[in-house]
């Protein structure tokens, strides 16, 4: 497929969808049977930080009835980056042309996966946007809400990446996109991890799709959302922003006016 500026996309493979999982033993069996529903042909890895609620054993069960649902135990709570991670390397692995980020809570809505995957047979990567015209938000406080724009608009202008939503985390990669990001190189977690993707899928060239979907506020269980969370985002995005400008300005002194250092 096309995707309109002259570049041509190869086939997508089969698609796993990475759930990374702590204490969500209310929601898996749900997540799990939504997203078998939506896409019978995907497969499905539960990334469980050694959930004391019992979440990795329900997953177990889950996997022993259905040969397209896959767990993968860690040993305890690393964060979101380190867990999406390991479901990065675990599906490369195994040769999945498609890697999907998608939370356990309900908030990214499995009915909504066909079309993130449909937009990535013309892209290199697909962001399911809340804040792009057609996305929206269900049951959250306007304080969340302003936190989570505000959050995007500050990331988009000092990292200079024309993302709408950047710190959303429903996504769906090529294989080969991951493969050129640099994931040795990545330390960030939380909800900056996935800043951090973004902005070195934009640098590095690759096409980025942004499709809209409504996100929906998690109905049972407890939010992964914390200060911490939101402390690490702001100062890495800071020391990123800064770091590419300083940058730019000691290139731009170490160069002849004819271009040449």
């Amino acid at each position: 497929m096309n995707d309109g500026g002259g570049r041509t996309f190869g086939p997508l493979g089969t698609a796993l969808v990475i759930i990374p999982t702590y204490n969500e033993a209310e929601n898996i069996e749900s997540i799990v049977g939504r997203v078998r529903a939506a896409v019978p042909e995907a497969h499905i890895l539960v990334a469980d930080d050694n959930s004391p609620d019992g979440t990795g054993k329900l997953a177990d069960a889950l996997a022993a009835d259905d040969e397209h649902v896959h767990v993968l135990h860690r040993t305890g709570k690393e964060g979101l980056g380190a867990a999406y991670l390991a479901g990065f390397a675990w599906g490369m692995e195994h040769g999945y042309g498609v890697l999907v980020e998608m939370d356990a809570d309900g908030s990214h809505q499995p009915e909504e996966l066909p079309r993130l995957l449909t937009a990535l047979k013309g892209a290199d990567l697909v962001l399911g946007s809340r804040w792009v015209p057609g996305g929206r938000v269900v049951n959250w406080p306007k304080s969340r809400e302003f936190l989570s724009r505000g959050g995007s608009t500050y990331s988009r202008l000092l990292l200079d990446v024309p993302i709408r939503d950047v710190t959303g985390g429903f996504r769906a990669f090529r294989r080969e996109t991951l493969e050129g990001l640099g994931l040795d190189e990545v330390a960030s977690q939380g909800y900056c991890f996935q800043v951090d993707l973004a902005r070195r899928a934009v640098k590095a060239g690759y096409h980025v799709v942004e499709v809209p979907i409504t996100f929906v506020e998690r109905e049972l269980g407890d939010s992964k959302m914390s200060k911490d969370i939101v402390v690490e985002a702001l100062w890495r995005v800071t020391t990123w922003g800064v770091g590419e400008r300083v940058g730019k300005v000691v290139g731009r002194r170490g160069s002849r006016p004819d271009g040449r250092p």
